[in-house]
């Protein structure tokens, strides 16, 4: 990676972390933030920044996913990422609620889910440049993997990944677990 880029991810990461310490909305409960010293993250890794092969659903499948309030949602898989890490190939899902034309949503687990990072798996958004086509290529950065608010308080209901996004691979990138007193 450049220089140019773990200085802008570093200063993304600083903004979050002022986010979640000084903002009425942030996740962080009100009775924590005057121990919070800004969340924990894996070093910037170029590995984990890949370029991934895109499968446009011209008919997006519907999936419903269990969240951690129980009652699922509904998203619709739009696209399937293929790519590869270390050499070896995987795929990840990526869903739209119906109507939305905005960024995809990845949620991901991997095999650092439970141990280092949220036990109930992190989340990815991309933000594609116009319509996707077959065969056009994108950057997924799990650098830029995140924890859901749900996290830091249960006052949050987050979709939980589908089991089609459960990678069998260790991918020590983005966020780590919180650690909330």
């Amino acid at each position: 990676m450049t220089d140019d880029y773990d200085e802008r991810l570093r200063a993304n990461r600083r903004e979050k972390d002022d986010f979640f310490d000084e903002h009425p909305q942030s996740p962080i409960p009100p009775e924590h933030r005057d121990d919070f010293d800004g969340l924990e993250y894996f070093a910037p890794d170029a590995d984990y920044r890949v370029e991934a092969t895109v499968t446009v659903h011209d008919e997006p499948e519907p999936v419903e996913m269990e969240t951690t309030a129980s009652n699922p949602v509904r998203y619709l898989r739009v696209v399937t990422f293929t790519f590869e890490i270390r050499g070896e190939e995987h795929t990840l899902a990526g869903y739209r609620q119906e109507g939305d034309d905005g960024a995809i949503f990845v949620p991901f687990r991997d095999k650092t889910t439970g141990q280092q990072t949220y036990h109930r798996g992190r989340y990815m958004e991309l933000e594609p440049d116009g319509a996707l086509a077959d065969g056009d290529t994108v950057t997924i950065d799990f650098n830029l993997a995140y924890s859901p608010f749900c996290a830091y308080s249960d006052a949050f209901s987050c979709p939980l990944p589908p089991e089609e996004n459960w990678l069998e691979i260790v991918v020590p990138a983005g966020e780590k677990a919180p650690e909330l007193a």
